[in-house]
């Protein structure tokens, strides 16, 4: 059982399970190429799906349009999928 962390501020990032990781397995190098990236991706959500301030560090992400890396859970194009505006047909 995974306990709870309720965190005020910016104090959520070192209750992050990302922080005894390696921080190339959350940001990849410039030209990874796209089997590389996946499997690399995967393996970062999978610390992230585990991690008590998943949901707040995915927040901060999206609020702060983070453009780089694995943040809570998402990679950059989920991320930006995240930011459009959602268009309706009328």
């Amino acid at each position: 059982m995974t306990a709870s962390v309720v965190v005020a501020g910016a104090d959520w990032q070192r209750h992050g399970r990302c922080r005894d990781a390696d921080p190339s397995l959350f940001f990849g190098p410039e030209h990874e190429a796209g089997h590389e990236r996946a499997l690399r991706e995967t393996e970062a959500k999978s610390v992230c799906q585990q991690c008590p301030v998943l949901p707040r560090c995915r927040k901060h992400a999206l609020a702060h349009s983070e453009q780089y890396g694995i943040w809570g859970g998402l990679t950059e194009s989920e991320r930006k999928r995240h930011r459009r505006p959602l268009w309706r047909s009328p």
